[in-house]
């Protein structure tokens, strides 16, 4: 199962397993992380799961896939940077194992 790295604003690091085609958001919320809320369960309706991918894995988890996830992203409580992507919309692959996120100060 791919390994995800979520690391919150203080830098503590969790790494939790999220199974191959769960997303990112999932992954935390199963595992009662803090940091990501998820308040519309990943329907693109919130901008509550937002993360930075770190720089190393920028390119393999891409760029926001729809209109919908830009359009969310600008409604971000914290700053939006080149790296920031809605967790609800990285879906896990084994292309993706050892993914590192990083996450903003506050959702709200």
């Amino acid at each position: 199962m791919p390994a995800v790295t979520y690391v919150e604003f203080d830098g503590t690091q969790h790494v939790v397993d999220v199974a191959e085609g769960e997303n990112v958001m999932r992954g935390a919320l199963n595992n009662d992380l803090p940091g990501i809320i998820g308040e519309c369960g990943g329907g693109l309706a919130c901008a509550t799961c937002h993360c930075y991918v770190d720089d190393v894995w920028a390119n393999q988890a891409g760029t926001p896939t729809s209109k919908e996830e830009s359009e969310m992203l600008e409604s971000t409580s914290a700053p939006i940077k080149a790296t920031s992507r809605l967790s609800c919309q990285i879906f896990m692959t084994t292309a993706l194992d050892g993914l590192v996120v990083h996450l903003p100060e506050t959702q709200y």
